[in-house]
């Protein structure tokens, strides 16, 4: 049975492989087709402000991270509660996580998603809810 899996995991990555090979193929044949122009194929808003925009947002992200990364090591007692319950998982991944879970829109949604991320075995629903409550509302306060 673990083999039949190992077989699925590889087939699913060999197409999904490909399929990233004839996409960039294509690419390369409008770019031979079309120029530099063959940019316009694939982005809309070519001529827009779209690459300001993008780096006013990765500024933006990367200082979400920076202050997620700092409340993680700090006095706390959220941060220290959190630390306590993550162990041995690395503050860099939590952080990360959380910083994508910060960007979804529905409060509801991103309680969620910060449960699961938080979700191990050993702690209960009540337990986890209540620091995932915690930490989120920590967040709001600092970002």
């Amino acid at each position: 049975m673990a083999n039949h899996k190992e077989t699925n995991s590889y087939n699913s990555q060999v197409d999904e492989f490909t399929q990233a090979l004839a996409t960039a193929r294509e690419m390369q044949q409008d770019w031979l087709k079309y120029g530099i122009n063959y940019i316009h194929v694939y982005i809309e808003d070519a001529d827009s402000d779209w690459l300001e925009a993008w780096r006013e947002e990765e500024i933006f992200t990367s200082f979400i991270l920076d202050k997620i990364k700092e409340f993680l090591v700090s006095d706390d007692a959220v941060a220290q509660r959190l630390r306590q319950h993550l162990g041995e998982r690395s503050l860099f991944e939590i952080a990360v996580n959380l910083e994508e879970s910060w960007q979804i829109p529905s409060k509801d949604e991103r309680l969620t998603a910060v449960k699961h991320l938080l979700a191990d075995s050993q702690t209960s629903e009540i337990e986890i809810s209540d620091l995932a409550d915690s930490l989120l509302q920590r967040l709001s306060e600092i970002l």
